[in-house]
């Protein structure tokens, strides 16, 4: 009854974070550090067949919070963890200053140029059909039996990222993994 109680608690501030209604203020932040206490949290909890590799060159700052910054680092390296659980794999998260212009934005319409914080978590896990690519974003939407997620992970994020006017774009191959790319102003 506690777990449950835990994990309702838990949905219910993802499905307000999903829709834009955290009461939580955006502060300057710096991202690794949200990067590294997420990162102590990961390594006691994932399986010891999955590497963990760290590339994290950034000490810039964001306007954020740190809780939906966790949210980030938590739900895209739990699903890359996921995706490696049965074989193991690599894990790599890096954190690096990217400069974007005009050139770059074509693709990324909701960007403007400037300095940009570049987040990318990839792995070497299973990956993700090529015909799932467009929902992977949906709320509710997910690949997991039932009981073992809520859909919301990927949706969440998604919705963090567009909040603080970033964008993320992912690239995936049927068993050579995925790589999940944040741009964050």
């Amino acid at each position: 009854v506690y777990r449950a109680g835990k994990r309702a608690r838990d949905l219910v501030k993802q499905i307000l974070t999903f829709a834009r209604q955290s009461d939580e203020e955006l502060k300057p932040m710096r991202l690794d550090k949200a990067i590294i206490e997420t990162l102590k949290l990961l390594i006691a909890t994932i399986p010891t067949n999955i590497e963990i590799q760290q590339e994290i060159y950034s000490k810039s700052q964001i306007m954020g919070n740190s809780t939906q910054a966790h949210q980030i680092f938590m739900n895209l390296c739990t699903n890359a963890a996921q995706s490696m659980e049965d074989n193991g794999g690599v894990l790599n998260i890096s954190l690096n200053d990217v400069s974007i212009n005009n050139v770059d934005i074509q693709n990324k319409s909701d960007l403007k140029p400037g300095s940009y914080i570049e987040i990318q978590i990839s792995d070497t896990g299973t990956g993700i059909p090529h015909h799932l690519m467009h929902n992977i974003f949906e709320p509710y939407f997910t690949t997991k039996n039932p009981g073992q997620g809520t859909g919301m992970g990927l949706a969440v994020v998604h919705g963090i990222v567009e909040n603080y006017k970033g964008h993320i774009s992912v690239k995936s191959k049927l068993n050579k993994g995925a790589s999940f790319k944040v741009l964050l102003p």
